[in-house]
C-alpha cells in the first residue's frame, strides 16, 4: 500500500552527491563521491523514484551533470526525475536522451513561460513536472537567489490550465534545515487543487513528518538530508514501497 510516495533526492555538484542549507553554494556538504552508488542503495531498499538536480547546471543555466544521470538511468530502474538549469530544447533532449522520464522546470516557468508551455505541449503533462520554490507563497526563482511577486495559486493555476498534472513545491524557509515540512500550505493547495499529484519538499526530519503528509493527503514527498544525516532509516522506509 504505497500511502505516499517517497522520492529520495541526489543533488549533484561536481558529479558528486552534496546537499545544500536553503540553496546556498557556500553551505555544501558532500555526502558521497559516487552518486551512483547512493541511487543503487536507494534502489535496494524498495524506492522507485528519484529526483536528480544538477545544481552545476541550476547555476550555468544549462544541463551539466547530464553523464551522471546517464549512469544512473541505464545501471538502476528507478524512475528518474531531473533538474536544475534546464533553459533550453536542447538541454530537455538530452535529459530525456540520458535517461530521464520527466523532467522539473522551475526558473524557466517563472521567466519563460512561453518555452515551459512548449515543452508541456510537445511532451506531454506525464513528462513535465512544475517546481513552485515559494517562500511566504511568492515563487522563487533563480536557485532561491530572487523571489518575484507571483503569487503560488494563481501562477500554479495557470499551469493547470496549461495541463500541468505535478507540482514539486519547495517551502525555501524549510529546505535543509530539518525542521519539518509546510503541512498547511499542502493542505491549501490541496484544497484548492484536489486532483493535484503534489510533491512536498524541503525540511523532512523525522517518520513523523512523513505520517503527517499522509494525513494531510500529499500523494508524494522529496526527502535528501534526512537521509543523508540518518534521522530517517531508508529501511523504515520500506514500508511506503
Amino acid at each position: 500500500m504505497a500511502l505516499i510516495d517517497i522520492i529520495p533526492a541526489i543533488d549533484i555538484i561536481d558529479g558528486k552527491c552534496v546537499r545544500l542549507s536553503q540553496g546556498d553554494y557556500n553551505q555544501k556538504k558532500v555526502y558521497n563521491e559516487n552518486p551512483l552508488e547512493v541511487a543503487q542503495m536507494f534502489e535496494d531498499h524498495g524506492i522507485k523514484r528519484l529526483h536528480l538536480v544538477d545544481l552545476d547546471g541550476a547555476k550555468a543555466g544549462n544541463i551539466v551533470n547530464y553523464k551522471v544521470l546517464e549512469t544512473i538511468a541505464s545501471k538502476t530502474s528507478l524512475v528518474i526525475d531531473f533538474g536544475g538549469g534546464l533553459k533550453s530544447n536542447e538541454d530537455l533532449r538530452i535529459a530525456f536522451e540520458s535517461g530521464a522520464q520527466m523532467i522539473t522546470g522551475g526558473s524557466i516557468a517563472v521567466k519563460n513561460p512561453e518555452v515551459f508551455g512548449g515543452w508541456i505541449e510537445k511532451y506531454g503533462a506525464e513528462k513535465i513536472i512544475l517546481g513552485a520554490d515559494v517562500k511566504d507563497e511568492k515563487i522563487a526563482v533563480g536557485g532561491w537567489i530572487e523571489t518575484s511577486d507571483l503569487d503560488l495559486m494563481p501562477f500554479v493555476n495557470g499551469y493547470r490550465e496549461k495541463g500541468i498534472t505535478k507540482v514539486i513545491c519547495t517551502d525555501i524557509s524549510k529546505d535543509g534545515m530539518l525542521q519539518g515540512p509546510s503541512v498547511a500550505l499542502y493542505k491549501k493547495m490541496l484544497g484548492e487543487f484536489p486532483d493535484l499529484y503534489l510533491v512536498a519538499s524541503g525540511g523532512l526530519s523525522s517518520m513523523e513528518d512523513i505520517d503527517s503528509l499522509v494525513e494531510a493527503g500529499v500523494p508524494a514527498v522529496i526527502t535528501g538530508k534526512a537521509i543523508y544525516e540518518g534521522k530517517i532509516d531508508l529501511k523504515q522506509l520500506e514500508k511506503y514501497a
